[in-house]
């Protein structure tokens, strides 16, 4: 079984976001939103496609497959959950964004699912 890394998730999650904004994702793009050569990026697609995360089109356009997707729907709600949280305590939106991105790649499930509690109580 592979071991998903950050850089897995940080790939996914951007690809998750970018799509969600324009159906056409590019490898320029996401270097762009990563800070990253594009170099660095097409290395890490063909890694992403070989474990059939991402599907990479004739054209260049890059998508999720249904495993990706899946994998990156996951990141992006623990990312979303835990910008809420630090929000929440008063955290600034910039340093609640920072954290929340190294934050989301170590936090248990079982912290995550009680912080998950805690905003729904919050929210009631």
């Amino acid at each position: 079984m592979i071991k998903v890394t950050k850089a897995i998730e940080d790939y996914l999650e951007t690809i998750l976001i970018l799509s969600n904004e324009d159906d056409d994702v590019h490898a320029s793009q996401i270097a762009e939103k990563l800070n990253i050569s594009r170099a660095a990026v097409t290395k890490e697609m063909k890694e992403l496609i070989d474990l059939k995360y991402v599907r990479r089109q004739k054209d260049g356009k890059l998508n999720l497959t249904s495993k990706g997707k899946k994998l990156a729907l996951k990141v992006y709600d623990r990312h979303l959950t835990i910008k809420e949280f630090l929000l929440s305590l008063g955290v600034s939106n910039e340093i609640a964004e920072i954290d929340c991105c190294k934050i989301e790649h170590v936090i248990s499930e079982e912290t995550l699912n009680q912080i998950k509690n805690y905003l729904n109580d919050k929210r009631n």
